[in-house]
């Protein structure tokens, strides 16, 4: 059971990253980006770190070690 918990907090811990990179994909396909749109790199780097933060953060409070000692 240990095994299936810890493989689901680590899937709903990417789920800000999957988020990120889904909704540059849906820029994208959509055409609201187009290689004219200003800072376009800028935004797509600023999206991606707040996912990727967010996910960290998750990850960090879904297995927090503090939590799991038992004093």
């Amino acid at each position: 059971m240990n095994r299936i918990t810890n493989l689901l907090k680590t899937l709903i811990g990417f789920v800000p990253l999957i988020a990120a990179l889904f909704t540059l994909y849906w820029l994208e396909s959509s055409g609201l980006w187009t290689i004219e749109t200003p800072h376009r790199g800028k935004l797509s780097v600023l999206v991606l770190m707040i996912g990727m933060g967010l996910s960290f953060v998750a990850y960090s409070w879904l297995f927090d070690r503090k939590a799991e000692r038992k004093d």
